[in-house]
């Protein structure tokens, strides 16, 4: 990882979540060499960040493989290449430099030129949407949580999950298998998870084996020193309830921008990058799109149609780079992986 320099080189890949890690080696592939920014303090994006222990199960070869392992994997298939990391910081600025270059700055300073820039940002910068409770921060990182990285943490604890959508649900079956106890708060018996997934969670419920407290909100929070004690629930009519608890998670959702990417002066369709699917290219010569962050008609949210977006956008990169010399198309298995 570097930063607080100044570096030249062919690629900038903005965002190292799985399609930013597969550009690098998709760049590697045609000998361009990549370096890449992401504002976490670890690769992988959502992926590391949200769900580590989900199972991914449409990733071509792998019938099922965690969140985590699948960006293991193409960290280790991108090291053939040498990226160079800049992480824990956001790129802030985008400029046009003469030949053709781009200067690409970020909050810590660090300065990189190159001739092509990848966007690969995925949703862009996110945080949770955190719940009105008064005094809610004391406990934050210690009792309360808005993601799950290791279950095992929460092994013989009593929880409550509050929310109702996919995440929830998904978390509060999981952790049913390990926890104490589970407690599941939603302002309504509906949920908005996958119908299976709902159906599971209110088979376990039938069993006692989840309580649903429905149709509650989040009300207040007792407890010391940032460990929790009791989580208070209410209707809307004001009757409250009273939910010992060891631990919080609170899933409503994610807040999501692209940050300083919107400032670009880059067309955009409902804050997302418009780019040629033939080629992934921006409305500007030389900034390219892939993954989640990229719309164009018929656009499938696939962490693999990213894939198959990066291969793209690294020959676009290599033909932009490189316009003397024809790229001539090869595939891995006759070509090998070449030298970093």
């Amino acid at each position: 990882m570097a930063n607080g320099h100044t570096h030249q080189t062919d690629v900038v890949i903005v965002g190292a979540g799985p399609v930013g890690l597969f550009t690098v080696f998709e760049c590697g592939m045609v000998k361009l060499h990549c370096h890449v920014v992401d504002a976490l303090d670890d690769v992988g994006g959502q992926c590391t960040a949200l769900y580590p222990e989900k199972p991914i199960y449409d990733i071509p070869g792998f019938p099922r493989i965690e969140a985590a392992e699948l960006i293991v994997r193409l960290k280790a298939q991108a090291a053939a290449f040498r990226p160079t990391y800049h992480l824990g910081q956001q790129v802030q600025a985008l400029e046009p430099l003469t030949g053709g270059f781009w200067r690409v700055t970020t909050s810590t300073g660090t300065v990189i030129q190159a001739q092509a820039v990848i966007v690969a940002a995925g949703v862009g910068a996110f945080g949770p949407n955190r719940p009105p409770l008064p005094g809610i921060e004391a406990y934050e990182g210690k009792s309360v949580f808005y993601y799950v990285t290791q279950r095992e943490t929460f092994r013989g604890k009593r929880i409550v999950i509050a929310g109702g959508g996919d995440t929830a649900v998904d978390w509060a079956l999981s952790l049913a298998e390990v926890a104490a106890r589970v407690s599941v708060i939603h302002r309504r018996d509906r949920f908005r998870a996958a119908p299976d997934s709902e159906a599971r969670l209110k088979a376990l419920a039938k069993a006692g084996k989840i309580d649903l407290v429905v149709p509650y909100q989040l009300h207040g929070l007792e407890g010391k020193d940032g460990q929790l004690g009791a989580v208070t629930v209410a209707t809307l009519d004001g009757a409250t309830r009273r939910i010992e608890a060891d631990v919080l998670l609170p899933f409503f959702g994610l807040s999501m921008s692209l940050g300083p990417i919107a400032e670009w002066g880059l067309a955009l369709e409902r804050n997302q990058l418009e780019v040629d699917p033939a080629t992934a290219a921006t409305s500007k010569k030389g900034i390219f799109g892939v993954g989640d962050v990229v719309t164009y008609p018929g656009k499938l949210k696939l962490i693999l149609t990213g894939f198959a977006e990066s291969a793209i956008a690294a020959r676009s990169a290599y033909a932009l780079i490189h316009p003397e010399t024809p790229l001539h198309f090869e595939y891995s298995t006759t070509s090998g992986v070449p030298d970093a």
